[in-house]
């Protein structure tokens, strides 16, 4: 099996087992708790430091109990200013955290091997928080869509990848070799290959649901299998006739169908548009349940061609679907995420994610007191989700944001504040009148090193020693 190198590789490969554990200190002060409640780590998180370090302060506690994790890393345009700054003990790592190697921008020769050296490690460690049953994923662009791939096929493995979705994410485009720009992907990957993912409610948008009768709305799919695998020769039992009454229509233009009466109506049988015989997707039996004499009941009815033939169709009435691999719908533009965020009066965040997107996500593969964890929170699009999320389900769901950069409280914390208490002056009602909520707000503290705590040189609290000793003697 193919198998990913990069410069560094050898070095970070095992890099995330000597990242030390760190205390989680919780800033009460800058959290938001439930009325009545002192801030706890058993709350919604959010943690300000290097994820890395943040992320194996997390694994005592939530080790196998995530659900879904969504990340947005940098996509590594060469413009975005980022540092590869993990303290690996390498001669090439400390030449990369040297200062004029730093921060990775287009003319680095080397900034592939950079971001996959910061990627690895991080990549590991959620691997191991993630639930069996959980999923992750990964927004991207061009830049590195491919080391992704590879490097999630290196830790999750090839058979748990499940797709990579394409987002419309900028309706003008961006100059991209002569051609405007205006996707993205996002990475779906499983802990195992035996998910069963949800599927999506059907709104306003996209409910098809055009029809309704006595038994509710519908809309109406041909019967005949149009697979030209399938026929009279191998399905004998699903070649029948119905016969369609031809003289009553009901308000919808569909006609009574029967199994039986072949006296007064149409005969139809299941030939495609060459008079080849094909077959029913019903056998007869469960043709008959479906069929009532009053059209306004009947789950089997005709459709007139226009060559004045007859369809024999289904209703169907599912008011669920599931997503394909093309997400163009303007919730998930980047313009969108902008919106969002000024309505809320926060305007200095550059591209952030919108919600419609990460819902999304997160409709996708979650239960209603499932773990959702970011560890590249930005502007906490993904708590703003979950408490949405929340309200509109009644759901149970809990966040966990990660971000490293000062903008952790001010931006990040500042959000989910806003969107818990609400907005006076939002135009949505929901966000107006606050989405409730809570969370505590956490700083890495001190390494739990055996060797400090020997030497006396730093000793953590009894409860951050307790969690780490019992992590690590189960693990």
């Amino acid at each position: 099996m193919p198998t990913l190198e990069f410069k560094g590789k050898q070095y970070i490969y095992s890099h995330h087992h000597s990242v030390p554990f760190r205390e989680l200190l919780v800033d009460s002060k800058k959290s938001l708790p439930a009325s009545g409640n002192k801030p706890s780590l058993d709350d919604n998180l959010i943690i300000h430091g290097d994820n890395l370090h943040a992320l194996k302060a997390l694994m005592p506690h939530y080790a196998g109990k995530i659900k879904c994790i969504y990340i947005d890393p940098p996509y590594n345009t060469g413009n975005e200013g980022w540092c590869y700054n993990d303290n690996v003990n390498s001669p090439l790592m400390k030449q990369w955290l040297d200062k004029n190697a730093n921060p990775v921008d287009k003319e680095d020769m080397q900034r592939h091997d950079k971001w996959l050296c910061m990627m690895y490690p991080r990549l590991k460690l959620l691997h191991e928080l993630l639930a069996d049953d959980g999923v992750i994923f990964v927004s991207i662009d061009d830049n590195e869509v491919h080391n992704l791939r590879a490097a999630m096929d290196d830790i999750f493995g090839e058979e748990n990848f499940y797709s990579q979705v394409i987002i419309r994410a900028n309706s003008r485009g961006q100059t991209y070799n002569q051609i405007a720009k205006t996707h993205e992907y996002v990475l779906l990957y499983a802990k195992t290959s035996e998910i069963d993912f949800g599927e999506l409610n059907k709104d306003e948008e996209n409910n098809d649901l055009n029809f309704s009768d006595k038994l509710g709305k519908y809309n109406v799919r041909e019967l005949r299998n149009r697979n030209p695998k399938f026929g009279k020769h191998n399905r004998p039992n699903l070649f029948y006739p119905i016969f369609v009454n031809t003289n009553s229509a009901d308000k919808d233009g569909f006609f009574p169908v029967s199994l039986t009466d072949s006296t007064n109506f149409l005969k139809v049988e299941p030939f495609n548009s060459v008079g080849k015989e094909s077959c029913w997707r019903w056998g007869e039996d469960k043709s008959i349940k479906n069929i009532a004499l009053d059209t306004q009941a009947s789950n089997l009815v005709a459709k007139r061609k226009q060559d004045g033939g007859y369809l024999i169709c289904e209703k169907y009435r599912k008011t669920t679907f599931k997503p394909k691999s093309i997400w163009d719908d303007n919730k998930f533009l980047t313009e969108s995420g902008t919106v969002e965020l000024n309505a809320m009066g926060i305007k200095e965040f550059q591209f952030p994610k919108p919600i419609g997107l990460i819902k999304q996500c997160i409709q996708l593969c979650t239960n209603d007191d499932d773990i959702i964890l970011d560890s590249f929170a930005g502007s906490g699009t993904t708590a703003h989700a979950v408490l949405e999320l929340n309200r509109e389900d009644g759901g149970n769901r809990k966040f966990i944001l990660v971000e490293m950069e000062d903008y952790a409280d001010t931006t990040t914390a500042e959000r989910v504040r806003r969107v818990i208490n609400g907005v006076p002056t939002a135009k949505d009602d929901k966000l107006k009148a606050g989405l409730g909520g809570s969370f505590t707000f956490c700083e890495l503290g001190k390494e739990i090193s055996i060797e400090k705590i020997i030497t006396g040189e730093s000793l953590p609290d009894y409860g951050a020693l307790a969690r780490a000793f019992i992590y690590y003697v189960e693990t």
